[in-house]
């Protein structure tokens, strides 16, 4: 499974996500548009310590991952969107069908990739104008399943978000048995 982030990156929204799928089973890669580590962050603000980034966003196919998980942080979906390698991999992605999971600002790079129209999605709330304006249906729940996409508030939504990412992920995975 593919994590994609950046500097700015949310700390609890990579951290709780990746310990639920480890605890199903799962393996997982940060994919990145940087080598080395990218900064982390607690509300936004504050420095969290590093993650290491284990591949190049510009150096992997999707066919490599069955999943994709973005997660939020204000500063790292803006990061991922000016990327055009990063860019281009959520919409192939997308265009795959498999399962991709995005937390609070995560799915603004959904919007950057022109993959969300005519999707029930939810976010945090001052990214809704933008979701709506690439024609998704925005909707305030605290896990939202639309075919492949899922999608949660905020850090409070985690321990659903967490669940739902670990089913949705693993049903996938048996259907594409």
């Amino acid at each position: 499974m593919a994590i994609l982030a950046a500097d700015g990156v949310e700390r609890v929204e990579l951290d709780q996500p990746c310990g639920a799928l480890h605890s199903a089973g799962a393996r997982t890669e940060v994919l990145s548009v940087h080598s080395g580590e990218i900064q982390a962050r607690q509300q936004d603000t504050l420095p969290a310590g590093t993650v290491a980034v284990d591949r190049l966003v510009g150096e992997v196919s999707v066919d490599d991952y069955d999943a994709l998980l973005l997660p939020g942080g204000t500063v790292n979906p803006d990061h991922l969107r000016m990327d055009r390698d990063a860019v281009g991999f959520v919409r192939a992605f997308a265009a795959t069908g498999k399962p991709i999971a995005a937390i609070c600002h995560g799915p603004w790079t959904l919007v950057e990739a022109d993959v969300v129209r005519g999707r029930r999605i939810t976010s945090w709330p001052s990214i809704r104008t933008d979701l709506r304006n690439a024609g998704a249906e925005v909707v305030d729940e605290e896990v939202v399943v639309d075919r492949q996409f899922t999608t949660s508030r905020s850090p409070a939504d985690l321990a659903a978000f967490c669940r739902t990412i670990v089913e949705q992920f693993a049903e996938s995975r048996v259907s594409a048995r």
